[in-house]
């Protein structure tokens, strides 16, 4: 009996580790998010095989990204160690979310080459930044071509970090909307609020994960929020005023939504956790914490977003 309770302790423990180390986690709360929005702006829902591309995409970018870092590392962590562990693994894992990304962009655009001819320039400048963003959050670029590495920017890493993921979850699935369905209008100013509410919630979380980070970004001297002003005054003075700024540019967009009590309270409800996870913080935690309760608080956002949208 007792090796029975191990064993199944132990089959848990490899589940988890292989849903939230092998990114497969993160690729399900970006298509989450992207869902969040067509309900919450009220649009359609995009093709099954842009959430598939996007979901493969995510994947597979965090998983290089990682791959990246841990070859590079001179820090042992339980990411890190199970990654080493599981080398084979991570990189057939790469390899077949890469794949399956290109097979459906390439998809993607032979079905709609005729509307991206159209495509305003204002979606089509969106995308090179965004894009660059990414790309250059990990110097995936050539050396030769340029060497800038954003993650090493210490205080803008963060909101490069909100600012990609509120781009890629609020701003792309409108995008690839208006390439599926040309006539669809959305109301900019709704849109601008429900970036601006993902945008502060994304950076927030990002914060909250350089804490995690505090020790190895304090050793290589890169100046994020925690390591320049302290774990209280991060605390206080930015996760704070940066989670108020998102909630009220949530009750500006329940406002001209026309939003009743309960469908705003609902939506509020993530910020209010955020903020219970970010006192939280005072004590170290596992990495799985951070990656479980953290990231977790992106899927509740989209939860609550999407369910408050059944109190019409």
């Amino acid at each position: 009996m007792y090796f029975s309770v191990i064993s199944i302790e132990d089959m848990i423990d490899r589940v988890i580790k292989f849903v939230f180390f092998g990114n497969i986690f993160v690729g399900i709360l970006a298509v989450a998010l992207s869902l969040e929005t067509a309900v919450q702006l009220a649009i359609p829902f995009n093709n099954t095989a842009y959430y598939l591309l996007l979901f493969f995409a995510t994947m597979a970018y965090y998983t290089y990204a990682y791959i990246n870092v841990t070859v590079n590392s001179q820090h042992n962590n339980p990411r890190t160690q199970w990654y080493q562990r599981n080398a084979r693994f991570a990189k057939g894992n790469l390899g077949a979310s890469t794949v399956m990304s290109a097979v459906l962009f390439v998809t993607l655009i032979v079905q709609y080459a005729g509307a991206l001819g159209s495509l305003h320039w204002a979606y089509w400048l969106i995308i090179v930044v965004v894009v660059l963003s990414v790309l250059l959050y990990y110097g995936l670029l050539p050396r030769s071509f340029m060497r800038l590495n954003i993650r090493n920017t210490g205080l803008l890493k963060a909101f490069i970090i909100g600012f990609v993921w509120a781009s890629c979850v609020n701003l792309f699935p409108i995008i690839m909307l208006k390439i599926q369905h040309p006539t669809n209008a959305v109301d900019p100013l709704f849109v601008m609020w429900f970036f601006v509410k993902t945008f502060m919630f994304c950076t927030v979380n990002a914060i909250m994960f350089d804490i995690k980070d505090y020790a190895e970004d304090a050793n290589k001297q890169l100046k994020t929020f925690v390591v320049r002003f302290g774990l209280r005054n991060t605390i206080f003075q930015i996760l704070i005023p940066l989670l108020i700024i998102g909630g009220l540019s949530m009750f500006f967009f329940a406002y001209y939504r026309h939003f009743s009590v309960l469908r705003l309270l609902i939506n509020l409800l993530p910020f209010a956790l955020s903020l219970l996870v970010a006192y939280s913080m005072y004590k170290r935690h596992r990495i799985l914490y951070y990656l479980i309760v953290i990231d977790g608080l992106l899927l509740i956002k989209a939860i609550c977003g999407i369910f408050s949208m059944q109190f019409v």
